[in-house]
């Protein structure tokens, strides 16, 4: 960015794109700044609260003396603390010392019953995902308005990949400028030039952590995530042959906002009990402490869960995957659907059996989470401060730019001869082709510009 209030009269191609890079950077950034804030700030409330406390109590210890008691034991106790309740979750403990959890439902209502292994004491119960976790993960996918939260993120994380780009153009060495004030903040300069600097830098440095970020998150948004590559990468449930279908899906073990399903069996419907499908797992009678026997022989370790059959032909789904905190390597995904009559394994879905976008996105979310390890955290916690400041110092350079008279945005002046620009057109193009409601946006944007503003003095003074 250029420190002027108007474009030379004759620049030549490069100052002129320059412009016009910097015209879309401050536009784009209108509608992103907002957003870029409350997903930073909410995103980085959760990434916290998962490392020192947890989601659903499964740290909290307990004295470890004997050898644990059958699940069903466990069980019976989450029941009787909640009245008329039956539990439809079962939470293996972390490790020895910690709780059992178990989520029981009495009518449409449901309670995180913690329950100590050793004992069957409950030691703790409270509503199923109503904790400032669950909270955060509300306005973090939705802002609290359901599908219209959902479609705004979306439109601010197609923009995002914008500024990324253009941010990067307007950021790049050229000329007499060299590498040194693309990677170093010039912390010499004073005023607007070093807000300059540091918020380039800072932009520079976090780009491609941006575009992992951006890409990964988009995937859950409803359009071009769940219309486009989560459907193009669902998991085919034709490959379980002769298996019979329910009309449910694997998003029905969803919870609220929380996906604690991998992302690319949310639509895959779910297998059914009540047929002679499948291969002998667990001899019957079927039931809880002989499914989870079954899975601690397979070796599912440390963290896994067991969801209880939903209705007559619900199944038993073991499960163990990194997006739901249960591990930290995505490689070792595994998700086990069990006929709940004749204990046959009717479904084993692991992560070499995801498509190559789904293994991408295996480790996207859990990157995107933090759940690979102390240096996840680090530069998940570096870079939802750097989305923070990204546009507080964006809007101090506004401010220290902006122009005297009422009535101004300030917006980047206008190149004086404006000419095509290839490159920026076959991006954009690219862009909206890539991201429907992104598009959609900038090309609304252009034709208002095109046909509309420019044809009214008042709005076009008021956009600079």
């Amino acid at each position: 960015m250029a420190d002027i209030a108007s474009p030379p009269a004759a620049a030549g191609p490069a100052g002129r794109h320059h412009f016009t890079a910097w015209r879309w950077h401050f536009y784009a950034a209108l509608y992103v700044i907002p957003f870029m804030i409350v997903l930073a700030a909410s995103g980085l409330v959760m990434l916290w609260i998962a490392v020192l406390s947890d989601i659903n109590g499964e740290k909290t210890r307990v004295a470890a003396t004997g050898s644990p008691l059958p699940v069903s034991t466990l069980q019976a106790a989450a029941e009787a603390a909640v009245p008329d309740g039956r539990a439809m979750q079962y939470i293996e403990p972390l490790a020895p010392g910690r709780v059992a959890a178990f989520r029981v439902v009495a009518g449409d209502v449901g309670t995180t019953v913690l329950v100590d292994p050793y004992s069957a004491e409950v030691v703790d119960s409270f509503p199923w995902g109503k904790g400032w976790y669950d909270v955060m993960t509300r306005i973090h996918g939705t802002l609290l308005v359901g599908d219209l939260g959902d479609r705004l993120i979306e439109i601010a994380a197609s923009l995002g990949i914008l500024l990324v780009a253009t941010g990067l153009y307007l950021h790049w060495p050229r000329g007499r400028t060299g590498w040194r004030r693309v990677l170093l903040p010039a912390f010499a300069a004073r005023g607007r030039s070093l807000w300059k600097s540091l918020h380039g830098v800072t932009g520079f440095w976090m780009s491609l952590v941006m575009l992992v970020f951006l890409v990964s998150g988009l995937s859950w948004a409803g359009i071009w995530g769940g219309r486009m590559v989560q459907a193009w990468n669902t998991f085919p449930a034709e490959k379980w042959e002769s298996v019979p279908l329910s009309d449910k899906t694997h998003a029905s073990m969803d919870h609220g906002a929380a996906k604690e399903v991998p992302w690319n069996l949310e639509q895959t419907p779910l297998p059914a009990s009540g047929s002679l499908a499948g291969h002998l797992a667990v001899p019957p009678p079927v039931d809880t402490d002989a499914v989870v026997a079954f899975a601690r022989a397979l070796g599912f370790a440390g963290r896994f869960q067991v969801n209880m059959p939903d209705g007559e032909d619900g199944v038993w789904t073991v499960s163990h995957d990194s997006m739901s905190n249960d591990g930290h390597d995505p490689g070792g995904d595994r998700t086990i659907h069990i006929d709940r009559y004749t204990g046959n394994v009717l479904a084993d879905i692991r992560y070499a059996d995801y498509s190559p976008y789904a293994k991408m996105m295996a480790w996207g979310i859990a990157f995107h989470e933090g759940d690979l390890g102390a240096w996840n955290v680090a530069l998940d916690t570096a870079f939802c401060l750097a989305m923070i400041f990204l546009p507080v110092s964006g809007l101090v350079m506004w401010w220290k730019r902006r122009p005297g008279k009422a009535g101004r945005l300030g917006a980047p002046p206008r190149p004086a001869e404006a000419q095509f620009w290839t490159g920026a057109a076959i991006l954009v193009v690219a862009l909206g082709l890539a991201f429907p409601l992104g598009g959609a946006v900038v090309l609304a944007v252009v034709l208002a510009d095109r046909f509309i503003l420019r044809h009214l003095p008042a709005m076009r003074r008021a956009l600079g």
